[in-house]
């Protein structure tokens, strides 16, 4: 059939929305998703004939209506195997949460809440008050306050103790993390100056004490959780600073990022700074997020003097940078447990990191042989042994031992082409599987797979997406 005779041939969309193959999928999703599908394919087919492009048939024609539909109502946030040796990755949502924090979420989606009333007094209450007690118990401090994120929780006590005031800053702690996020950048527009010392391998006391003068704000020390500096170094260590500002009366501020609340040594990890650690040693002011190593909900936490934290909450700053009923919910679930240091194996991300290599391995065994059924004459699969990561910027030079499955192209021309075809036929499988790349093969670090059957029970649906 000729261009113009194709073109003639195509059905309307009103002729489309009556056919009787249409009915099912409109009473499914709904007309207007139906009628916006038709027209797009419509559009497409009409571009294909222009172009001289083989024609659709008037089945071919349902078929992609169908197709057009399902992608258009199909949400684009979506869970996903994280087999990517990350345990707390920042694309991938960082740390899921427990079973106790999820029907607290589901319960405060659901019925009204007391979020801002006090229920003693009839009168309206602060969102805080739902977590504050805990962090204070769990980490020493007198107040604390909670807003979106960590990074909103540095501009937050930035503004609020140090606007138009300087603040000085080890050369060797202007960190940048994910996202282009840059520590100046975040005092610029917290309305503050940055007053570098020192230099990037070595800072001592008194570089601290030449810079605090008369336009001083507060001091800050960043924790470089996202990289370490080695070699020829030199840094103060927080007694002492928090005993020059207490001398200089300027308050001494902690940024320690991926924050944790336990120490990581009882699970054979190096040590990682906690709140409290900091707040020993003489910090007035510490912030630390709620997603990463405390294995919470997406929050910047905020924790120190009752003084300072209440001028930090004053700050009309703070409305805008406000958790909702949800995040309250989950993280008030997440400090409970924290109280009882029998129930921490609750929170993914502590299981997660106490997986037993030999665990690992032994998933990987069972899963060898329906993942070499599945890769069918495309590849080699081997169990291997691995090495993972913390992620989020948590102990960045130090690994995680685990094991897993190396999938290998068998063509050695075109392997690479081949490699990166696998990884996407993973990653269109209904539940995407994301794995890393790595010496000439897609490794799948299998510490974070909790949910064996359902990873298996999809594998042979890898080909069809292949």
């Amino acid at each position: 059939m000729r261009g113009v005779d194709a073109l003639r041939a195509l059905p309307s969309v009103d002729a489309l929305l009556r056919d009787a193959r249409i009915e099912s999928v409109i009473e499914r999703h709904g007309r207007s998703v139906v009628t916006a599908a038709i027209r797009t394919v419509l559009a497409a087919v009409r571009g294909e004939i222009a172009s001289h492009a083989a024609g659709t048939s008037d089945a071919g024609l349902i078929d992609r209506i169908a197709l057009e539909v399902e992608k258009a109502v199909t949400p684009s946030l979506r869970p996903v195997f994280n087999l990517t040796g990350t345990i707390l990755h920042t694309n991938l949502g960082r740390a899921p949460l427990p079973p106790e924090a999820i029907e607290a979420v589901i319960t405060a989606a659901r019925e009204p809440s007391n979020l801002e009333f006090d229920l003693d007094t009839g009168k309206r209450g602060d969102r805080d008050d739902h977590v504050e007690a805990a962090l204070c118990r769990l980490t020493g401090a007198a107040a604390a306050t909670v807003v979106n994120n960590n990074a909103a929780a540095v501009l937050l006590v930035l503004n609020t103790l140090a606007a138009r005031r300087e603040v000085p800053t080890s050369r060797g702690e202007l960190i940048e993390i994910g996202g282009s996020f840059r520590m100046p950048d975040i005092m610029k527009r917290a309305g503050c100056t940055l007053r570098e010392i020192g230099t990037t391998n070595r800072v001592h006391l008194s570089d601290y004490a030449d810079a605090i003068g008369p336009k001083t704000g507060l001091v800050m020390k960043v924790h470089t959780s996202n990289y370490e500096v080695v070699g020829f170094t030199a840094s103060v260590p927080e007694p002492e600073l928090s005993a020059l500002c207490r001398e200089r009366r300027v308050p001494f501020v902690v940024d320690l990022g991926s924050g944790t609340l336990v120490d990581l040594a009882h699970y054979g990890l190096p040590h990682e700074p906690t709140p409290s650690d900091a707040l020993a040693h003489g910090a007035d002011v510490v912030t630390f997020s709620g997603d990463k190593l405390l294995g919470g909900p997406q929050a910047g936490l905020v924790v120190g003097r009752a003084d300072l934290i209440a001028a930090i909450k004053r700050n009309p700053l703070r409305r805008a940078l406000r958790v909702d009923k949800m995040t309250v919910a989950a993280l008030s679930a997440v400090l409970a447990l924290y109280a009882d240091p029998d129930r921490l194996e609750r929170l993914p991300v502590i299981r997660l990191l106490r997986k037993p290599v030999t665990d690992i391995r032994a998933l990987a065994e069972r899963l060898l042989a329906p993942m070499t059924a599945a890769m069918a004459h495309a590849a080699h699969v081997r169990v291997v042994d691995c090495q993972g990561q913390i992620g989020s910027g948590a102990l960045p030079t130090r690994t995680v031992a685990s094991a897993g499955l190396a999938i290998e192209p068998l063509a050695r021309r075109g392997a690479g082409r081949m490699l990166q075809q696998i990884a996407v036929a993973f990653r269109r499988l209904p539940v995407p599987v994301i794995g890393r790349i790595q010496d000439d093969a897609l490794i799948l670090d299998l510490r974070c797979l909790e949910d064996e059957a359902r990873f298996a029970a999809q594998l042979p649906e890898w080909r069809i997406a292949n």
